[in-house]
Parts: C-alpha cells; structure tokens; sequence
C-alpha cells in the first residue's frame, strides 16, 4: 500500500516521535529489528528518516489497541536511531533500530500524524559501585552458561558478553537476551539503578539455566533410553542368530508350539498339512514384531480351527424326523414327503452326494424353519448364509492374503462356526445375489453347489482345497426367476406355494398365539383368543401367502391386552371377532365381486404374485371411436396381446355369439384392469379378457361368482397356465364358488389341499366356446342361475 508523502516539521528539543510496540521492549546498546504497520508508526519512520532525529520505542500496555493513548503507553521506554530502513512490496516498513538511553515520557503532543510526546531523559550513574561489578560477573558468567547449554549460538554472541565491561549496558544486553514475558522485560527496563537491575537479570538467568539444565537432562536420558532399546534390539538379533546355530528355539516358543500341536490335531489331508507346515517354519523365523508375522499367525489360527475331520453320524431315525417336521410346520404335505425322502436316502447311503434342495416360496412361509428342522432331524449343526446383498465374487471365495484386511468367503467362516464338516448350510435368499464391477458371485455358487467339483472347493484366503461334499446345502428364494440359469440347474426346486385360510388358523392357534402370548409376559388365562377371532383376522386384516403378518397382527393384539392387564394383574380377557375393530381399527380388506361382476363387460380374473394368488377384476366397455383397442391398467406386453388376441377371436366367433358386424364399427373398446399402479404381466389372463369381451358385446353379464384362468389362441383354444393352486387358493378366500381351469391343467389340482377342492366347483375349458357357455348368462336370465358344467 502507498504511504503519501509526509511533510517535515521540526520538533522542540524535548519533544520526539514515539513508536509504539505490541510485543517488543528495546534496550538501551542494543540493536533489534522491528515491524510497523500502522500509519502512525509509518509516518513517525519518515519524519525520523528524513529529519535524522532519534525515534522514541515505548511498549504498550494492551497489544489489540490500535491507536493507543497515554494511558495505553508504558511511560518507559528507550530512544534509539535507525540505522537500516526496508519498506516492502505491501507497505509494511521494516527497521534495524539501535537503542541509546532510557527516557519518560511527560505528556503526549499534539498537531502531528505521528504520535509524539514530551520527553525527560534518565540519567544513568558512569561511575559503577562495587557491588554492581560483583553482579556483573556473575551476570557474565551465568549468560555463558546459557549460551552453552543452548545448541546453535552464534560465537558472536558469547564474545559480545565477554568484551562488554560497563555493569549497565551487561545487563541491557544480557536482559534482551532473554527468553521471558515482555512485561518482565519492561520491569527491567524501568529499572534504573544498575544493581537492582543486575540482581533482576541474575534471577532470571538462575531460573533459566535450572529449566535449560533440566531440559538437557531429560533430552540426555531419552537418547539413552533409545539407544539402550536399539542396544537391546541387536543384542536379539545376535541371540537369535546364536540360538538358531545352536538348534534352540526363539523368543516365540510357546506360540509356536500351540500351532504346532493346532495343526497335529486338526487332521488335515496330509498334503495340505505339509504346505501349512512349511508356512509354520516361515514363521517361526519371523521376528514377532514383523506386520508379516501378525498375518500369517492369524491365517494358521483360522485353518486350524477348521473342521478338517469328518465327525461321527448319528444314525438317521426317519419316525423322530416325521415327530420334528410335524411338531414344527403345520401343512406343506408335499414339501415334508419330499425331505423325508431326503433323509431316507441319507439313511442308506450316507456317503452318498446329497442333492441341493432349494425352497422356492413367498416370504413367511416357513422356508428358513425347514432347514433347521432338517438339521434337527439328522442332528447336525445348522448354520445360515446370509446371500441378500451379496454382490462381490470374493464375499463368497474369499480374499487373497496379500490384501490389507484380507479374509475367507461365507462359505468357510460359515463352517468354521458350524465347526463340523457335515453340517447343514442354508443359503439363504439365494435369489438376492447381483453382479458388480467386483464380480458375479452366482459363478462362485456353480463350484460350491456341484457335487462333481465341491470335494475340491479353493478358497483364495485358504489357498489349499477344502472338501464341501459332506455339507447339506440347502438353498431358499423368493422367485426363482431371479436365480441364475446356471445356479439353477445344480439344484431340486421345492415349492412352498402358500397356505390356505383353515392352514393359517390352525397355525395361528397352534403356535402364533401362544408364541405372541409369551413375547408379551402374558400367561394362558390372562389372554385368550376365540376361534372366530383368529378366523375375522385372518380374512379381513391379511392377504398374504405366509403368516408373518398374521402374527404381527396377533402381536398388535397381545399388546393391547398387556397393556390393559399391566393396569390389572387379575383380569381376564377374552378377544373374540367383535373386538378386532376396536383394537385393530376397520378391515383393512374386503371382497366385491359380485358387485363388480354384476354387469356386461366385466369378468373376474385370476392372478399369481410373489406373495400368493389373488383376484384381478377385467372391466371392457365401448365408446365412439374409430376402432382401436385402448388398454389401461399398467400391463405388460404379454397381456397386452393376450387382449388384441381376445378381441380378434371376439370378431372372428361373432356369427356364433349373435354379434351383428356393425357393432364393431365406428367404436374403440377400452379395455381396463383396476389398482392401476401396479404393473400387471404373464400368460393366463386371455380367456378372462375373451369373456369380458364376449359379455360386452352380447349384453349378457358374467356369473358374479365365477373365477376364471387360461390363455387362448386365435383359434378358440384354451392353453394351460401355471399357479393353480395360489389361484385356486385366491378363489377361495375372495369367497367364489367355481373356478374356470384349462382342462390341461386338471392335473395340477392334485397340490390344491382338500378343504379348497371341495368348496369350489371346477369346470374345465378346452375351448373358447366352453367358457362362454360355463361363465356367461343366457340372454334375459338372472345373473344368481345356476351354472352349467361342461
């Protein structure tokens, strides 16, 4: 920054320009750098300059006072004259500044840019007394103490102590010299007579060389404590060295002694034991302080604690298997035969490969469970993997040692919690697994799931083979779509389709209330739910295939009842299907089917989900148009063409139906499937949109208890579809009596339980004409007719 130029007064004798310092007292004989920005300051520099007059350094008293008054000045301070002037590139002025004697300040003066004062000088004694010579050397003897207990002084310094005579000026010099406050600094500076402030600057000397000579003491000491560990340290080395010539062993006998005797134990095939010894010896020549040797330590730790022995197999009881299942699941017949002919073929042959079972249902449908009554039924230990997430290839092999944090797959930690070699590995929500940047870890499953190549499997973190023949893999999945073709094929797909309305009461009164009743600290007579209730909860305040819901809804229950009984520990209480309400609020559903069948143009449909079967309304009508077909609903293309399929075998069948020609002229039909925001795909709802088409057009409503699936082709025929029995299991709980099946899928009703095939009527459609005949209503007949089979 640019100063302007500072016009030149001239100052009385006694009067001289004062810069003030924040931090910095001059003494007198000494010279010393300083630093002003200030403009004051600045301009008291110029006018010094250019006067060549002497410049008054004071200390003040607060350093964040920018313009500083008397009162904010330390009245003593020291005249010097400039002898090196620098300004800087910013403005900043920079001075070498030699101090020549103490002065007062009287008052300060006014009319200049500087700030300037009246000043009386002190006058200090020539002659000095004895006592102040006997001080000075000491003074001189301590300061060369100090110098030589601090390490780079300049050999100037300590010859500038010893050639300087005068008493006074010894202490100035030796007083700026000092590492101390600025306020003891300027005490010494007001000091004026020559012994009392020789006597001060002995002080502080004294003070400082105790604190330099503790310093140098401490710093001695800690080199050497580092050079006795350094001493130390090769002293180990050299008796290591000693020792290994003498065949004794090192410092880390004992661990590797433990390791040692790990590895005997852990019964590993025995090339694989040669390799994880050879890896002992590189550790034993290791130094323990090694990072290298924390790691290998860790890896021999893991590999033998795995169950490399197979364990003695209790023998197989098939009766006690059948005891658990039943105990344990509440219906799944099928799924249940089918494992204890699992267990049967264990039983005769248990050195034989296992197959992969892999349970395929909704959630809450027991798939978990049945694993660990598997595991109960061989008595074996059961451990989970969980697969949900899992989208890197190394989360299933494992890392390979050389990275930092390295560790084995799922696969192996999960057997070495198992801790048997033949436990029982379920793989839970197979289905989950994705592919990355990292990696597919679905490829990784196709070695762990072949029986052909799992006696073999290599773990990258193991770096040996280790045999996964004798685990029982048992995998689960939500839809098995998701799980690689690949994958897929190495594995048996067990179905677990849902339960029906009676199997969900009997589970709920044999094991989700009870179990609800103990989660919430109520007893058996405290609580206690009625049939009837179980039954209103199940139909009216869950849609689900599984139960989970159900007994989250029991919890909700059991809850209100805690609360109630906490206020009363002697009442009872009885929960019967009145009282849902008032507990759960409204029913969440309820069914309108013959409402919304009650008129030409709309069929009822049958769907399958993720979660179970359920009803989908297919509503058509006609508007003036120029004969397009508008879908809505959210569908996929597969039912996208199922519907220009259906309206194309519509006009094709319209001489048979009674449909004039014109009535396809000169309209758009629109066809609409509600609850628009879910999307709506798959192969089964053609014969239901062909009937919502034919009712349309021929004015005849649709039996407003009739359910219908199948697909058709361009030639009338109906096709068989999947799902029968969620379908058929959705019929039922939306309270339908017939159901239209392809004839083809008439097989399919074998895994439709009992209680569903008894209550609803089924007619079979071979073709098109078939269903017209078993769904629509004669022409002037009521809607509640009875239906005719075919």
């Amino acid at each position: 920054m640019e100063q302007p130029a500072i016009a030149k007064f001239e100052l009385p004798e006694d009067v001289i320009a004062l810069i003030p310092m924040r931090n910095v007292v001059l003494f007198p004989h000494v010279l010393m750098p300083i630093t002003v920005g200030r403009v004051k300051s600045i301009a008291a520099i110029e006018h010094v300059l250019q006067s060549n007059s002497p410049v008054g350094i004071v200390l003040q008293r607060d350093p964040s006072v920018d313009d500083p008054d008397l009162a904010e000045l330390c009245l003593t301070g020291t005249m010097a004259r400039i002898v090196r002037h620098i300004t800087s590139a910013d403005g900043t002025q920079h001075a070498v500044c030699q101090g020549i004697e103490r002065f007062q300040i009287k008052e300060l003066v006014e009319g200049y840019p500087f700030l300037a004062a009246r000043i009386s000088h002190i006058e200090e004694t020539t002659q000095p007394s004895t006592q102040a010579e006997a001080l000075a050397v000491q003074v001189r003897e301590r300061a060369t103490e100090i110098l030589s207990l601090l390490p780079g002084i300049p050999a100037e310094l300590g010859h500038a102590l010893q050639t300087t005579r005068a008493p006074s000026q010894l202490a100035d010099i030796t007083a700026s010299l000092l590492d101390t406050e600025v306020s003891e600094k300027q005490a010494l500076l007001e000091t004026i007579k020559i012994e009392e402030r020789l006597q001060k600057v002995l002080e502080i000397l004294s003070h400082r060389i105790e604190v330099l000579r503790l310093s140098k003491e401490i710093s001695e000491r800690t080199k050497e404590q580092m050079e006795d560990r350094e001493r130390k340290y090769l002293l180990r080395e050299q008796l290591k060295a000693i020792q290994k010539e003498l065949g004794e062993d090192g410092d880390n006998d004992q661990e590797i002694a433990q390791l040692d005797e790990a590895i005997t134990k852990a019964g590993m095939p025995e090339e694989i034991e040669t390799q994880v010894r050879k890896e002992l010896q590189r550790l034993r020549r290791m130094p323990s302080a090694s990072s290298e040797y924390s790691m290998l330590h860790t890896y021999l730790d893991l590999i033998t604690e795995l169950p490399w022995q197979l364990p003695d197999e209790s023998p197989i009881d098939l009766n006690a298997a059948r005891d658990i299942l039943e105990a344990d699941h509440f219906g799944l017949e099928r799924v249940k035969q089918r494992i204890i002919e699992f267990l049967a073929v264990q039983k005769l042959k248990p050195q034989g490969r296992a197959p992969i079972l892999c349970f395929v249902g909704p959630p809450g449908v027991g798939k978990t469970s049945l694993g660990q009554s598997i595991a109960r039924a061989l008595q074996r230990p059961f451990v989970r993997v969980s697969l949900g997430g899992v989208h890197d290839e190394a989360e299933m092999r494992g890392h390979r040692r050389t990275y930092v944090g390295a560790m084995p797959g799922n696969i192996i930690q999960g057997l070495r919690k198992a801790g048997a070699r033949n436990c029982v590995m379920m793989l839970d929500e197979i289905d989950k697994m994705t592919a990355s940047a990292h990696g597919d870890p679905s490829a990784a499953l196709l070695e762990i799931l072949d029986p052909e190549q799992n006696s073999t499997f290599r773990d990258n973190y193991l770096g040996v083979p280790f045999d996964l023949s004798r685990v029982i893999f048992i995998a689960t999945a939500n839809v098995i779509d998701h799980v690689s073709p690949p994958v897929r094929d190495r594995m048996e797909i067990i179905d677990l389709p849902g339960y029906t309305r009676e199997e969900k009461l009997q589970i709920a009164l044999r094991y989700l209330v009870q179990r609800q009743r103990e989660a919430n600290g109520l007893r058996e007579d405290q609580c206690e739910m009625t049939v009837d209730a179980l039954d209103s909860l199940i139909a009216n305040y869950t849609r689900e295939a599984g139960v989970r819901q159900l007994e989250r809804e029991i919890g909700r229950i059991m809850r209100h009842v805690a609360l109630r009984v906490a206020e009363n520990t002697h009442l009872q209480v009885r929960i019967d299907a009145p009282n849902l309400d008032a507990i759960l609020g409204p029913a969440k559903y309820e069914y309108e089917v013959a409402s919304r069948t009650s008129l030409p143009g709309v069929a009822t449909g049958l769907a399958w989900t993720p979660v179970g079967g359920d009803i989908l309304f297919i509503e058509a009508t006609r508007v003036s148009g120029s004969g397009r077909l508008i879908l809505t609903g959210q569908l996929g293309d597969v039912m996208k063409e199922s519907a220009q399929a259906a309206l194309t075998l519509v006009k094709a069948r319209a001489n048979e139906l009674n449909i004039s020609a014109s009535m396809f002229e000169g309209i758009d039909v629109h066809l609409h499937v509600p609850a628009g925001a879910i999307p709506k795909d798959g192969p089964s709802a053609g014969v239901a949109m062909f009937v919502a088409l034919a009712s349309l057009f021929t004015n005849r409503p649709v039996h407003h208890e009739v359910a219908m699936t199948g697909e058709i082709s361009l030639r009338g025929l109906v096709l068989p579809v999947g799902g029968i029995k969620e379908k058929v299991l959705a019929a039922q709980r939306a309270g339908l009596k017939s159901v239209l099946l392809p004839a083809r899928n008439q097989k399919d009703l074998r895994d439709v339980p009992e209680a569903a095939k008894s209550a609803i009527q089924f007619i079979f459609l071979e073709t098109a004409d078939d269903a017209i005949q078993a769904a629509l209503a004669q022409t002037g007949q009521h809607t509640n007719s009875e239906l005719k089979l075919v």
